[in-house]
């Protein structure tokens, strides 16, 4: 009996909404330990949208290009600085399908480097959201899997283009706050 795989449109209707996000960011090449909770929310953007036109532009795409355009945004709270500041941040992201599964990520700024970028995405056989961008001085690769239909398990690992070493890890639980989603 063959299993239903989830889609690229599936997985990212799955993953709206507001998430509380709890990460352990290991540094490989300063061995240093981070740890730091998130108030995620995950959008999905009008085609007309002001910034999803000038990424789009950017790219020198036309808006009747099929994709999907969500924002991320979050506030997030670290133990890396003593006064525990809060600091927040968005994104822009445009899936662009190849078919149901793979496909390419435009985003208005990096996951690793702050720079717009350009990322290859595939769903596995595990409906496992797998998103590799390569950069100019680094390679981030992420997984993300739905545990539940509430609870999100995000992996990162950043390495170094030149050699190949692992300079980063990190791993992410992301639980859905329940208590806003709409009957």
């Amino acid at each position: 009996m063959k299993k239903n795989l989830i889609t690229i449109n599936q997985f990212i209707k799955k993953s709206l909404g507001e998430w509380k996000s709890l990460r352990s960011t290991h540094s490989l090449a300063f061995q240093e330990v981070e740890n730091s909770t998130s108030k995620i929310v995950i959008k999905e953007l009008e085609i007309k949208n002001k910034n999803v036109v000038e990424l789009l532009e950017k790219h020198n795409l036309s808006s009747k290009t099929y994709f999907i355009a969500l924002t991320i945004s979050w506030q997030a709270v670290s133990d890396w600085e003593k006064d525990q500041k809060i600091e927040a941040d968005k994104t822009i992201l445009l899936f662009l399908p190849k078919d149901k599964k793979k496909g390419i990520v435009l985003r208005n700024k990096g996951y690793t480097e702050s720079q717009i970028s350009s990322s290859e995405y595939l769903i596995d056989e595990h409906d496992n959201l797998n998103i590799k961008t390569i950069y100019s001085s680094t390679i981030s690769e992420e997984r993300i899997s739905f545990l539940s239909n509430h609870i999100r398990s995000r992996y990162s690992v950043i390495r170094n283009q030149e050699n190949n070493s692992v300079i980063q890890t990190s791993h992410t639980s992301e639980i859905r706050n329940i208590s806003i989603l709409k009957d």
